[in-house]
């Protein structure tokens, strides 16, 4: 059945379609009518291609298919009903849900400043930051996690093999780098077509316990994404601005339909820790440089056999590991990890 949907996933259809033949029918039997019956002989021909071949090219370029029953895939955004069946993944999802901030492309150099401080501010409590990646307020977000060497997830409308947009390659990387995920429910090779991005916003609000709004026009991403968060009984938070400018107008409207309006990053971690709790005492993204050295030992250590010895999840264990190989504390030659000390 993982076969199957792996090779619907490649057919590139609209989330509602798939989801709609997945409600239906199983999931070889949905594949066997996309294949056969698609008007689309684009579609029929990706579908066509065998998993085995699939599973070899996302092996290749460093991605991996997590299908909503596995342990790897976030429940929260499980437990939605639109969930998506799949998604295509770089990196390590964190395991709890984290803050979403999002906002506009056309943004203000004030809005851009402020979402990079919120980034900041939300890595520095220890929380995963979800957003877009995109121009503006996302990436500002996005830069301000990794300034503060906290966890991020990019959540994208395209492959995962596109840098879109392409000046944020690097950013990106650095979210990789530091133990945070890149994400999609479209296969790689899937261009940046603008319909496929409103329906990823469903996922950064169902990554997040929280959705953060910095400056959003009356329409546009932003608000998608805040609307899908409340109908998922997610709260919205938006900062509020000028009456007189576009890029603060939808902002206002949220806050007049009942969003908490927040001003600066300790107001927001006040508000936040309402919904997350408390901020615990010293936590925050650290270099981690006294459990490296600790539990690393000289021979080596495979990462599911790190998992065990730190007690935690694989994929926290990955996070870890990729913020020591950011300190240059440790070294991965495929799944085992080394200590930079004796390489």
């Amino acid at each position: 059945m993982i076969d199957a949907r792996l090779q619907l996933a490649y057919a590139g259809l609209h989330p509602d379609r798939t989801r709609g033949l997945l409600a239906v029918l199983a999931p070889d039997r949905a594949l066997r009518k996309v294949v056969t019956g698609s008007r689309s002989d684009r579609v029929s021909a990706a579908a066509s291609v065998d998993a085995a071949t699939r599973r070899r090219e996302l092996a290749e370029l460093g991605i991996r298919f997590v299908t909503s029953d596995s342990g790897e895939y976030p429940s929260q955004l499980a437990a939605l009903p639109d969930a998506p069946d799949g998604l295509f993944v770089r990196g390590a999802i964190p395991v709890g849900p984290g803050v979403a901030v999002v906002g506009t492309r056309r943004c203000t150099s004030y809005g851009r400043r402020l979402a990079a401080d919120y980034g900041a501010a939300i890595a520095r409590a220890g929380w995963p930051l979800v957003s877009g990646l995109a121009r503006g307020i996302d990436g500002a977000a996005h830069l301000g996690t990794v300034q503060a060497r906290g966890i991020g997830v990019a959540v994208l409308g395209c492959g995962l093999d596109i840098a879109y947009p392409p000046e944020h390659e690097g950013l990106a990387g650095r979210l990789l780098d530091l133990g945070g995920a890149v994400i999609s429910e479209y296969p790689p090779a899937t261009p940046p077509e603008g319909w496929r991005f409103p329906p990823r916003n469903r996922i950064i609000s169902g990554l997040a316990a929280a959705v953060v709004v910095v400056e959003a026009n009356t329409t546009g991403g932003a608000l998608i994404t805040a609307a899908t968060a409340l109908d998922q009984g997610t709260p919205v938070f938006a900062v509020p601005g000028d009456v007189g400018r576009e890029a603060s107008r939808g902002c206002n409207l949220l806050i007049r339909d009942g969003a908490h309006p927040v001003l600066e990053p300790a107001d927001l971690v006040a508000e936040l820790e309402l919904v997350l709790g408390p901020v615990a005492a010293g936590s925050g993204p650290a270099s981690a440089a006294e459990p490296a050295a600790d539990i690393v030992p000289d021979e080596g250590v495979g990462l599911d056999s790190l998992a065990e010895r730190m007690d935690i999840p694989t994929g926290e264990a990955l996070a870890a590991v990729s913020r020591w190989e950011a300190d240059g504390l440790v070294e991965r030659i495929g799944d085992t990890v080394y200590p930079v000390r004796n390489r």
